[in-house]
């Protein structure tokens, strides 16, 4: 069965070869090229713009400003929160935001035509720390706004926390804090747009391309038919490529000059300009009894959305239903709180909020162990959230509940490094601990996906999806579900995906969704069409009360080869009657909005788990901490594809690592990777990464999903190997080399970040 199995990846060999066409690749001999005016003053009031220096220049064909919008000129993932300018207006929010567009012939030209514009503006007061913004009198980052520098508020409420922490043996509380952090993929914002069959096509890197046009049929005032967007093959994403970038950029330029453009981010432009990951402040209230059993969470969450609220909204609300970890909690009281400031606005990145959460819940769980003098491995199996018990919101879980098996899977390891673990005079080791669970899909609210398979009169299957793979190997897993389910060989299917004109919408590749939402929709695409196969076969083979099945490709009865039919038959009659075999499919899993004063409801259909440990060395005379060995055990429900479970699992190790360790952007100041650090192989550590399968009945075959679980648990699992090392908590992120120097001068001891 193909199931369990791990066939070539779909565009591995195109890859290998240099042939894969990204969407920085996209360009050809005649097309425009494009660059944006970008304002590093802000906020800050535009007085004029002056295209006219720019106009002057050889190759320079046009330059666009907000007042050339023929449509809505808002963007937004969100659709209640589309605040977000393609060209400004009037008021500049944040360093970056472009305000003017310049068409040229040539890559040179666009650029020194940008630089030539003449912008004048007037400086505005601004405010850039989260906790200042939401301050009376702070500088309002929309003037005028009635909420403020508030975007949004979510709690979750449940039973009497103050009373249950007065009645509690041990009560810990603490700050922790978490940094602002760019997405660092490998493939920088790229694309290009042009006409054909008069429609205005536009083909770049994304992660979601019907979300792409319709903000940009609005962009533009278009119908939904009149502009295609084509998801190119995308260098990585993990969120950063949710929102738009060069997609109106393009279109804008396109509609006007009705010629093909392109566009391409420089890495600095990329830095400036896109989303980064949510810097958190929060403040952490847990009580145990006496055997470590949780009594009560009280958690303060804080983050900055920047100037613009793009995920914030989502990033919120996740952060608040997460707050208490993987855990039967009874009592508690989360308040989460995002907030506007003039910094660089944030967007999704893997995880939305919770592996932020997940350092400060597991240094508490951490923290509650060292006070009651427990194992910290057996206090999270104390806890573990079960079937038949509620998460912190009162959903009630049933099946696919896989924390204990996780944690037990990694225990023969970790008791392995507590066990060797040794400390002198220059090195000091430590062993850590990290587990978390992690809703699928959207909070609370809709989020289908649709499918529809296509059986071809030359035996060949068509799958078509809007699903974007961005690299998690998502062409290949819908592929062996639709091989599955359909009895064929895979190397029968061909895809068709991410083409608005082709495909319909699957929702975004984000949340760690599409193997279980889309999956699902692939699996009810599949049975609607061996229905209808099976359907017209019955009539063709006077079999109408006996049970047919489909078979490499023939229609037999059940558990035979009696009365065989081959399928090419079948979908020939259909083709007479003028009936293509086509099956379409759908899924929304099934959820409860999350009550506005308790957060009580059902976030999510499915929950993936994990558990991870790690042991690490520092050298107490240099700081340098050396990641020596990870494992990592991940609840997947079923792995389809069990390499592309393991590559997601190492490859989410390794960004837990940089979150934990070394990333941090500092608006105004980091530009590019001379100032930004990430893992390369020499940080590399051994990884153990361990499939854990714990079915969910809802799941196609069994399947969860492992995007974004993959990086949880790594940061609080280093922090706390850290943490023992140098025999006090580190709770700030990263894990600089000042912080560990401080830790071991003494100065940490105040636990304030530096």
């Amino acid at each position: 069965m193909i199931l369990g199995t791990s066939p070539l990846r779909v565009g591995s060999l195109e890859r290998v070869l240099g042939a894969t066409r990204f969407g920085v690749d996209q360009g050809q001999a005649g097309d425009l090229h494009l660059a944006c005016v970008r304002v590093h003053q802000a906020p800050a009031w535009i007085e004029a713009i002056d295209p006219t220096p720019a106009l002057a220049l050889p190759g320079v064909v046009r330059v666009f400003t907000a007042a050339d919008i023929p449509g809505v000129n808002r963007l937004g993932i969100i659709p209640v929160s589309k605040d977000q300018e393609f060209l400004v207006e009037e008021l500049v929010r944040c360093p970056g935001q472009a305000v003017a567009l310049v068409a040229a012939e040539t890559p040179e030209a666009a650029r020194a035509g940008a630089r030539a514009v003449v912008v004048k503006l007037n400086g505005a007061p601004g405010v850039y720390d989260m906790a200042e913004a939401l301050a009376e009198g702070a500088p309002l980052v929309f003037p005028g706004r009635e909420q403020g520098n508030l975007l949004d508020l979510r709690v979750v409420k449940r039973g009497d926390v103050e009373a249950a922490l007065k009645a509690s043996a041990v009560v810990v509380e603490a700050e922790y804090t978490t940094s602002m952090i760019e997405h660092a993929y490998l493939e920088t914002e790229g694309g290009r747009a042009w006409w054909e069959d008069g429609k205005l096509h536009v083909m770049a890197c994304t992660q979601n391309p019907h979300y792409d046009r319709d903000d940009l049929v609005r962009f533009l005032g278009l119908k939904a038919d009149e502009l295609v967007v084509i998801q190119a093959e995308t260098g990585g994403g993990f969120g950063g490529k949710l929102d738009v970038s060069v997609q109106p950029y393009l279109a804008l330029a396109s509609w006007h000059l009705k010629r093909p453009v392109r566009m391409v981010y420089t890495r600095e432009e990329s830095f400036l300009a896109t989303g980064k990951r949510h810097p958190f402040r929060m403040r952490y209230v847990s009580g145990a009894d006496e055997r470590g059993r949780l009594t009560a969470v009280k958690a303060e969450l804080l983050a900055d959305t920047g100037a613009f609220a793009s995920y914030g909204l989502a990033v919120c609300t996740r952060a608040a239903v997460h707050a208490a970890g993987p855990y039967q909690v009874p009592n508690v009281d989360v308040v989460s709180r995002m907030a506007y400031t003039n910094n660089v606005w944030t967007g999704a990145m893997r995880g939305f909020g919770v592996p932020q959460v997940a350092l400060a819940h597991e240094g508490q769980m951490d923290a509650l162990a060292d006070a009651l003098g427990l194992d910290r491995l057996e206090i999270r199996r104390v806890n573990a959230l079960r079937p038949g018990q509620a998460t912190i919101t009162g959903q009630v879980l049933h099946g696919g509940v896989g924390l204990v098996q996780c944690l037990d899977k990694i225990e023969p390891i970790f008791r392995a490094w507590q066990a060797k673990v040794k400390s002198d005079d220059r090195f000091a080791e430590g062993v850590g601990l990290g587990a978390m669970y992690y809703g699928i899909g959207n909070t609370g609210v809709s989020n289908p996906s649709t499918a529809q398979i296509e059986w071809t009169a030359d035996g060949r299957l068509v799958l078509y999806t809007g699903v974007a793979d961005i690299g998690q190997g998502s062409d290949t897993v819908l592929r062996q579900l639709a091989a599955a389910r359909l009895g064929v060989r895979l190397e029968e299917i061909d895809l068709v995906r991410g083409d608005t004109s082709r495909t319909t919408n699957a929702g975004a590749t984000s949340a760690s969704r599409q193997t279980y939402i889309s999956g699902n929709a692939v699996m009810a695409a599949a049975e609607n069409l061996e229905a209808l196969i099976l359907g017209e076969a019955r009539k063709m083979m006077g079999a109408r009360h006996q049970e047919l099945e489909l078979e490499g490709g023939m229609v037999c009865v059940k558990g035979s080869r009696e009365l065989a039919l081959s399928v090419a038959e079948v979908v020939k009659r259909l083709a007479r009657q003028g009936r293509p075999a086509r099956g379409e499919g759908g899924f929304d899993p099934h959820t409860v909005a999350l009550k506005p004063d308790t957060g009580q409801g059902k976030p999510y259909a499915a929950y993936a788990w994990a558990a991870q440990c790690a042991l690490v060395e520092v050298d107490q005379d240099s700081g340098m901490v050396r990641v020596k060995e990870i494992a990592a055990a991940h609840d997947v429900g079923r792995a389809i594809n069990p390499k592309s479970v393991l590559g997601q699992i190492c490859g989410g190790v390794m960004m837990g690592l940089g979150l934990a360790l070394m990333e941090e952007f500092h608006p105004g100041k980091t530009s590019n990777f001379e100032d930004y650090h990430i893992p390369t192989a020499a940080d590399a550590p051994r990884i153990t990464p361990l499939i854990v399968e714990e079915p969910e009945a809802t799941g196609p075959y069994g399947a969860k999903g492992v995007g974004e679980p993959a990086l949880i648990p790594t940061a609080p699992a280093l922090a706390a190997a850290v943490g023992q090392a140098l025999g006090q908590p580190m709770r700030h992120l990263p894990i600089s080399l000042e912080r560990v120097m401080e830790a071991l001068a003494g100065a940490g001891a105040k636990d304030q970040p530096c």
